[in-house]
Order: C-alpha cells, then sequence, then structure tokens
C-alpha cells in the first residue's frame, strides 16, 4: 500500500527490477535479493500500518524495505531457500486462481513452500535460474499491470472531481493476481519466465 502519487515509480522500479531478475537473476542474485527483500519489506511493513497518510506511508514503506533487503542480503542461503518456497507458493496460488477463481487453503500453501525450500537448497544453481526467471518474470508483469491500471485510476479520479467526491489517495498492490481472470496475464508470464530461463542459462548464468 502505498500513496497514489507514487503507483507510477514504483510500478516501474517493479517492472525493472523484475526483469533484470528474469534475465540475469543468478549473475545478480545477492542484488536480487535486496531488491526482492525492499519490496517484501515495504509491502508488510505499509501493510500493516493500516493509514492512508503519506507521510507514514512512504517513511514505513523505506523502513520496512531496508529491513527486508538487509535480512536476505546477510541471510543468502535462507534467501536461496525462500526464493524456492515463495516460488513453490506462487505457483500455488497462479494454478488455483485460474482453476477455482479463489484462493487455495493454507495447507497447500504450506506444503508447496517447503518442498520449494528442500529442492532449492539441494539445486541451488538450478533454482536461483528458474525461480530468478519466473519470479522475475511475475515481478516485471505486476508492474506492467500496474503502469497499464492508471490510466484507469486517472479516469476514476477525474470522474470523482467531477462529482465532488473524495479522491482515491492509496495504491493497493495485489502480487499474487493483478488482473482476475484475465488468462492472457498467465500466458505472457509463462513466456517471459521461459525466455528469461533461455537467456539465463545460455549467457548470463554460465560458469
Amino acid at each position: 500500500m502505498l500513496p497514489a502519487a507514487y503507483q507510477v515509480p514504483a510500478a516501474i522500479l517493479l517492472a525493472i527490477g523484475g526483469l533484470v531478475a528474469c534475465f540475469a537473476g543468478y549473475r545478480v542474485f545477492r542484488i536480487v535479493l535486496g531488491i526482492y527483500g525492499f519490496i517484501l519489506g515495504a509491502f508488510v511493513a505499509t501493510s500493516a500500518m493500516g493509514t492512508s497518510d503519506t507521510a507514514w506511508l512512504v517513511g514505513g514503506a523505506l523502513v520496512g524495505g531496508l529491513v527486508g533487503a538487509l535480512i536476505l542480503v546477510a541471510a543468502y542461503f535462507i534467501g536461496v531457500a525462500l526464493i524456492g518456497a515463495g516460488l513453490a507458493a506462487l505457483a500455488v496460488n497462479i494454478i488455483w486462481g485460474q482453476i477455482s477463481g479463489g484462493e487455495p487453503p493454507a495447507l497447500a500453501i504450506i506444503i508447496a513452500a517447503v518442498a520449494g525450500a528442500l529442492a532449492s537448497l539441494s539445486l541451488q544453481r538450478y533454482v536461483i535460474v528458474i525461480g530468478t526467471a519466473f519470479g522475475g518474470a511475475w515481478t516485471a508483469v505486476v508492474g506492467a499491470m500496474a503502469l497499464m491500471d492508471t490510466r484507469a485510476a486517472g479516469a476514476v479520479t477525474n470522474a470523482a472531481a467531477r462529482v465532488g467526491a473524495e479522491r482515491p489517495d492509496v495504491w493497493v498492490l495485489y502480487p499474487m493476481n493483478p488482473a482476475p481472470g484475465q488468462t492472457w496475464v498467465l500466458v505472457v508470464w509463462i513466456v517471459l519466465g521461459i525466455a528469461g530461463l533461455f537467456v539465463q542459462m545460455r549467457y548470463t548464468a554460465k560458469k
């Protein structure tokens, strides 16, 4: 959750960070950990604050983001395990949402996360490449969807201004389901993830 005025720059950073992770995640894995730690920390901090005050939201996002980035960069192997767990949980959420239209049960997410974490530690290099390729692809898709959503948000704001209604002042990010019911988003994610996987295995992740 961020002030609405920050939606465009935040979406651009998500898209750029996602593309870097997608196509060069293994080469700059510590940087990728920092990026995702910052995003996760900022998301958790602002979600817990429950306020629409701009200064508090921005401050909370910066502090939470810095803490999250420091934790993931310092805990490299924990970060590797979290990449595998996060990718597995993301896959379960996306697949379940496309099939049933709802959220998966907590037990399914926990089992998938544990399996993903164990697999990532035993097959570290390949899990990092796969995880950053598809995780970065999804982050880029979320950023792109947020950028596309700015036009709709602008139209809502203008309409509210015309009728004297309150102007929306908070942007809420839905990273697991940025476009409900839009199957093409899943296709774009898979294609972009495969492209990132190919580039990393062929060029940027070579030993």
